[in-house]
């Protein structure tokens, strides 16, 4: 039998005893909210792979969590839609053109709130839409429902295993009668699964997107190989990712993701921030504005460089592993803290990583038998050696942000408008202009998203007259940066 526990039942006393106050109408509203969100991590442990769900409109199509909750995460959607002004936009402007009428896009990224803007806007612009999660704790489940009840086909759920993960994968990608023509992806399983499994779809398939460092080095290796055989675009290397995405969304959501799961107070701890890329700096600002002592790894002179003139201290991880309190990776590599670092480890210490894939901390390394697990809450893990000591693993070494917390929807919205415009220029360019390679988004593009965003700030920019223009050589309406340009 399901009970409130004792806050809910505190509450419902509450309204009931103001019943006759004006204010009834918002402790329903508050009680409605938490209850769907105490619900969501309540005891419903059945697989959706084992039930049999169909929105309103009677459509299965779609494997989720829990369809009741789709009002909620309709309401999530609202709110995120007043965060991303550049895709609501491009609703409008080209809501009559129809730019992706024909495209049958399949895509893998975090499900979240800004995720499905996106995707609604790509429906209003003409494509079809399957979709699937690229991070097993990253989907938000009423988001997805909201998805799911709108027509979306989702194969997604948060807590998913391996086999999960992989299953809702080929779902989205296997339909009889469905053929996909663009990928959308972040991290590169998709596309991995697709030449693993279905490799005659690239026939029909006229590009892939990809926003993640991960997703991009795995596609340029298919480049160097010869095996890629349709046109890709790099969104990650975009100035509008890395200078926003990357660097301002790390700034603000690592700080949020480690109180969230730890409760930490920052003041006087010692951290090492493995990589000084565009996370790898977001992290170092902000920790070292809420008085962290900060120290950097980096195998790049030109990284490194940075790091030192902006005050962080450039050390080995071997240097300072024993006595740092905090330990974030963010290299895009593999094995960048393995055993012999967590060993060493301090009692306490906070280990978690802001990179997209989950290979730069060895926990495989950690499930043996002398080590105990010991789950403290969602998403956070404590590993116990046999002398006592322990540390503290954040989504078993997934993504921290999107996995325990949330990310600063404005910011998502520049990556999301680049994503979509990106969808939209391999979709519709003549044959011929791209080949089967890797490419950038041209920079005209990379600033017209950023004009997009601007008037969110009451911002006017100053116009070139034609001898100034003239004489820095470019054109008064842009692009103002060459395409090499970073």
């Amino acid at each position: 039998m399901f009970t409130l526990p004792p806050f809910f039942f505190v509450l419902s006393l509450c309204a009931v005893a103001c019943m006759s106050c004006p204010l009834t109408p918002l402790f329903s509203v508050l009680l409605t909210l938490l209850a769907a969100s105490y619900t969501d991590s309540s005891d419903d442990e059945t697989s959706p792979r084992d039930k049999q769900q169909k929105n309103s409109k009677g459509n299965g199509d779609f494997c989720i969590k829990n369809i009741k909750q789709a009002d909620f995460g309709r309401r999530e959607i609202e709110i995120a839609e007043q965060e991303m002004p550049a895709l609501m936009a491009l609703r409008k402007r080209a809501q009559g053109e129809k730019p992706l009428a024909g495209a049958k896009v399949v895509g893998c990224t975090h499900i979240t709130a800004q995720t499905a803007v996106l995707m609604e806007t790509l429906s209003a612009l003409g494509a079809q839409c399957r979709w699937a999660a690229c991070n097993i704790y990253s989907t938000q489940n009423e988001v997805a429902a909201a998805l799911a009840e709108g027509g979306f086909s989702v194969f997604a759920w948060k807590g998913e295993s391996e086999d999960d993960f992989w299953w809702c994968i080929d779902r989205c990608v296997n339909l009889e009668g469905w053929q996909p023509n663009m990928i959308l992806d972040d991290g590169g399983d998709l596309t991995h699964w697709i030449y693993k499994k279905y490799p005659n779809m690239f026939k029909k398939i006229k590009g892939i997107v990809e926003e993640s460092v991960t997703g991009v080095h795995r596609l340029y290796q298919l480049s160097k190989a010869g095996k890629l055989c349709v046109p890709a675009m790099n969104v990650n290397d975009s100035v509008t990712k890395q200078k926003f995405d990357n660097l301002y969304c790390c700034r603000e959501s690592i700080l949020d993701g480690l109180k969230r799961t730890t409760d930490v107070m920052f003041g006087g701890k010692q951290v090492v921030v493995c990589g000084y890329g565009e996370v790898g700096k977001g992290c170092c600002a902000a920790l070292k504005a809420m008085g962290s002592i900060v120290y950097v790894t980096e195998i790049d002179p030109i990284c490194a460089l940075q790091a030192c003139m902006d005050g962080f201290r450039l050390v080995k991880l071997s240097e300072v592993i024993r006595q740092v309190d905090i330990v974030i990776t963010c290299t895009g590599n593999k094995n960048v803290v393995v055993r012999e670092y967590l060993d060493r480890m301090k009692n306490g210490c906070i280990v978690c990583n802001m990179g997209h894939s989950n290979t730069e901390i060895d926990v495989a390394s950690l499930r043996t038998p002398e080590l105990t697990w010991e789950r403290v809450r969602s998403q956070v893990d404590h590993v116990i050696w046999p002398d006592g000591k322990r540390i503290v693993l954040l989504a078993e070494g997934r993504l921290l942000n999107l996995s325990c917390s949330t990310v600063p929807t404005f910011v998502l919205s520049i990556t999301a408008t680049t994503q979509a415009l990106a969808l939209i220029e391999l979709y519709n360019a003549p044959e011929g202009r791209y080949k089967q390679d890797v490419y950038l988004l041209p920079k005209k593009m990379d600033e017209y998203v950023a004009s997009l965003h601007l008037p969110t700030f009451d911002a006017h920019l100053t116009e070139l007259s034609d001898e100034q223009a003239k004489y820095l050589g470019l054109n008064k309406n842009g692009p103002f940066k060459p395409n090499y340009y970073r």
